[in-house]
């Protein structure tokens, strides 16, 4: 499915973004992920935290690709997440653990589902990751956007 796709179907709208949305997006899922390695917190808290460093990485992305997900369409965090590979070219193998995080995220927050510490680890390890890998993508491919 292409970016196209997705907004003909309603799960996304289009986005004119500029480099103070995405520096602030950015900062933030800085910010978040120095929450996530604070050892005062919760597992939950830290993994919820690493989550949305996850998050802003990947909506940075997708606004600076010229979209935004519809948050009325139930499943946004999903799409936004599957839409990785359209806008940095991420591998699907890493999209499959970064949807099992997002499903995790879910059953904590749903269900009240305890976060195991392998799961925390690997939520941070992948929110390093990809904010690392989203900044790269903007400084080649979107230089004007970049922070």
């Amino acid at each position: 499915m292409t970016l196209d796709n997705l907004l003909r179907t309603g799960q996304l709208k289009r986005h004119t973004t500029d480099r103070v949305e995405i520096g602030n997006l950015l900062a933030a899922a800085r910010r978040n992920l120095g929450d996530a390695r604070a050892e005062n917190i919760s597992t939950e808290n830290r993994f919820d935290a690493a989550y949305k460093c996850i998050m802003q990485c990947a909506l940075a992305a997708l606004m600076a690709n010229g979209f935004r997900p519809d948050t009325k369409v139930p499943g946004h965090h999903q799409t936004v997440i599957q839409s990785l590979p359209k806008t940095v070219g991420l591998p699907a193998a890493r999209v499959v653990v970064l949807d099992a995080l997002r499903n995790k995220r879910n059953l904590s927050d749903y269900t009240g589902k305890n976060i195991d510490p392998a799961s925390l680890a690997t939520c941070i390890q992948e929110a390093e990751w990809l904010l690392g890998e989203v900044g790269a993508w903007l400084a080649a491919n979107h230089a004007e956007l970049a922070p």
